[in-house]
């Protein structure tokens, strides 16, 4: 293994809800090396976006550590929290609604650097705020505009920059591109790349789109209901997946292949409430595969191959899974 950046060990975060605990991310752990970028993925509600909160302690862990260059930053205070986030910052969702618009370009992108007091000399924010314009492709004609005069692919552009401000070692990137048209999509996740080799940048990349997450992820963790169900090199996942949950989740990709599209996988059945989950396997509802054991014990996250991690009770005995 090489040089580990971020290490999270048995992540948990539970709110409070009338009917008791909810279990958002149950359990977590995995590693993630200097410059590369993990991929997490898996459908709506299943804890994808806590976990990167969490990680970043917007959202306090209920239990787990996170080892940031070995040190774990769920035992530091608030004050040191606030200093660390230099170093650790998150790209949102939303470009229009993470943005003041009442600040121009130039406001938007110097206020961290205010914030943080990294210059405390104007001219020098001001042409660090260019500086950054140019990084991220946005024209200097822009400095006093406004978020709403611009689309949608240039406002993400403003977040990328005022993410790399502050001259963070690690990104958390929460589906920066869910909302932007496909043919924007391709030019935001060019530059986030290049920028990461430029830069030396480490990502965790959430998103639901198992299209994109394949070329842009080195690793790809797949989450259900607060679990972490697997986990490999993205190249291995998808030539290989070895969960049912994951097998479905790939077989839903379009191609565009007129002979062997392959079969669709359908899941059927309820979703497992995630509020006081019993021990047992949260896929054993949906899972065309179940047995008793999958509803009488939890299955724990293993290395069944070199770098390849999976939960599940019944791997072996799996159609997909049967060694050639």
């Amino acid at each position: 293994m090489g040089d580990v950046l971020l290490e999270v060990k048995n992540l948990k975060k539970y709110f409070k809800t009338p009917r008791g605990l909810l279990h958002a991310v149950d359990d977590v752990s995995f590693t993630l090396e200097r410059g590369k970028t993990l991929g997490i993925v898996g459908e709506s509600g299943c804890g994808k976006s806590t976990t990167g909160r969490t990680i970043l302690r917007l959202e306090e862990p209920t239990a787990g550590q996170v080892l940031f260059e070995g040190k774990d930053i769920t035992k530091i205070s608030k004050t040191a929290m606030r200093k660390l986030r230099r170093e650790m910052q998150l790209i949102f969702q939303d470009p229009f609604s993470s943005l003041d618009p009442r600040m121009t370009v130039s406001q938007a992108i110097e206020e961290p650097i205010k914030l943080a007091k990294l210059i405390q000399d104007k001219n020098q924010r001001f042409r660090r705020v260019l500086e950054l314009m140019d990084t991220v492709g946005l024209a200097q004609r822009l400095v006093n505009t406004y978020p709403h005069e611009l689309d949608g692919g240039r406002r993400q552009r403003i977040g990328i920059a005022r993410a790399l401000a502050m001259n963070p070692k690690f990104i958390v990137c929460d589906e920066p591109v869910s909302a932007l048209d496909v043919s924007i999509q391709a030019q935001i996740l060019n530059l986030m790349k290049h920028i990461q080799k430029e830069l030396g940048l480490t990502y965790i990349f959430i998103t639901h789109d198992l299209s994109v997450v394949n070329h842009f992820s080195d690793d790809i963790a797949v989450m259900y209901l607060g679990r972490l169900i697997e986990k490999a090199p993205s190249e291995k996942l998808f030539e290989h997946p070895m969960h049912p949950y994951t097998q479905a989740l790939l077989s839903a990709i379009p191609v565009p292949r007129l002979h062997n599209r392959g079969e669709r996988i359908l899941i059927k059945g309820e979703i497992t409430s995630p509020i006081n989950p019993k021990p047992v396997c949260r896929f054993a509802n949906r899972c065309p595969y179940c047995t008793d054991v999958c509803t009488s014990k939890e299955p724990q996250l293993a290395e069944v191959e070199p770098e390849h991690f999976v939960a599940c009770h019944n791997l072996s005995s799996l159609p997909f899974n049967a060694r050639k």
